[in-house]
């Protein structure tokens, strides 16, 4: 299981105990959301989680000053995702070296244009041993996917809809979609991310791909839950039970 958290949220400091959080609560995989203030994307628990974070003096010069020894303990996959304007003010080659510093693996920009990614960025983002991951969604092309199962070697990162981010109840609509790149037999794993909240939508996503992605649930559990640990606890419960 892969779990997303927004940076700088609810707390500025809290990047590194929800980072522990996660690792001690068995999650596979960490996203680090870079606030951003036009998340186009995200749906409103994103967004306003995005938005206090940056009220709460969130950036990526701060996010990095956090990351910094944070190897020291947490062992698990580290993956930086957010949009293409934020890096690019920071500088993608500084944005590069710094992940490569603190011990980031790779990151997800979900409006950084694959065409675009290959001909300015990828260089860079290799000399410095960083993952690129592409997102598929239900209307993109068995041609393109191929594409981007030969141009990554980290994960695929399968949307489960054309809308933005959000909680689901179910996903029994989108089995068709999640049968049809099961058998493409792609090389590179996948992840199904946007609307997992419950056991029947992680049990769905699971049985379909390598792993379900779990954004928006966890935020809301960070709102209603007392400590970073408590918020963890609640949504693993959520999801298994």
């Amino acid at each position: 299981m892969s779990v997303y958290f927004t940076a700088g949220y609810p707390q500025l400091d809290d990047t590194l105990p929800i980072l522990d959080a996660l690792q001690a609560n068995g999650v596979d995989l960490v996203e680090i959301g870079i606030p951003f203030s036009d998340p186009m994307a995200d749906g409103v628990v994103i967004q306003e989680s995005g938005h206090q974070a940056l009220q709460n003096g969130m950036n990526l010069r701060m996010l990095f000053q956090q990351l910094t020894g944070m190897r020291s303990s947490v062992t698990i996959p580290l993956v930086m995702m957010g949009y293409l304007n934020p890096i690019l003010q920071f500088g993608f080659h500084d944005f590069c070296r710094e992940c490569r510093r603190v011990g980031v693996d790779g990151m997800i920009i979900p409006d950084l244009p694959m065409d675009d990614y290959l001909s300015e960025y990828k260089a860079i983002a290799e000399a410095f041993g960083l993952k690129f991951i592409f997102l598929i969604t239900p209307e993109t092309s068995d041609e393109r996917i191929r594409i981007i199962d030969q141009q990554t070697d980290g994960f695929i990162y399968m949307v489960s809809s054309a809308a933005v981010t959000g909680t689901q109840q179910s996903f029994d609509s989108r089995e068709e979609y999640f049968r049809r790149i099961e058998s493409m037999k792609l090389k590179n794993p996948r992840l199904i991310g946007f609307g997992v909240s419950n056991k029947a939508t992680f049990e769905m996503v699971n049985r379909y791909s390598s792993g379900a992605i779990v954004g928006s649930a966890f935020i809301k559990s960070l709102q209603s839950s007392c400590s970073v640990s408590e918020a963890v606890q609640a949504l693993i419960q959520q999801l298994r039970s």
